[in-house]
């Protein structure tokens, strides 16, 4: 490849990198967990999915799940079937807390694919959002 192009492709990452910052600042002004109702927040790589139930009052985390897990690490399938799974893992750790009803921040990401999975398992497995 040229180096005009790879110069295009890194300018078309970083445009989409602010875009989704900015996504999800604008949706951090109007959403934040209380002890209540705490935020379900949807951290997303390339490789891996990481949610956790946040109380912001506090700033403490009240139950997390990853696909960095221990319990999740060697399991196979595509990236978004192990996202549902760490959405069953999350709604069962947050009702282990004592937790049933959260908010829930996409993180600037599209709620599709395995951000929409995994709010799909955590609705499932008992989590009302």
């Amino acid at each position: 490849m040229s180096a005009t192009l790879l110069k295009r492709r890194r300018g078309v990452a970083a445009k989409r990198a602010v875009g989704r910052a900015r996504r999800h600042f604008r949706v951090r002004k109007n959403i934040s967990g209380t002890a209540e109702r705490p935020r379900l927040v949807v951290t997303r790589s390339l490789r891996h999915i990481v949610a956790q139930v946040v109380d912001d009052t506090k700033g403490h985390t009240l139950a997390s799940a990853s696909t960095l897990d221990a319990s999740l690490r060697g399991t196979e399938g595509d990236k978004s079937a192990l996202a549902g799974k760490v959405g069953g893992l999350l709604a069962e750790r947050a009702k282990a807390a004592g937790i049933s009803k959260v908010v829930f921040d996409r993180g600037g990401n599209r709620y599709a694919g395995r951000v929409a999975a995994l709010a799909d398992a955590a609705r499932e497995a008992g989590l009302e959002f």
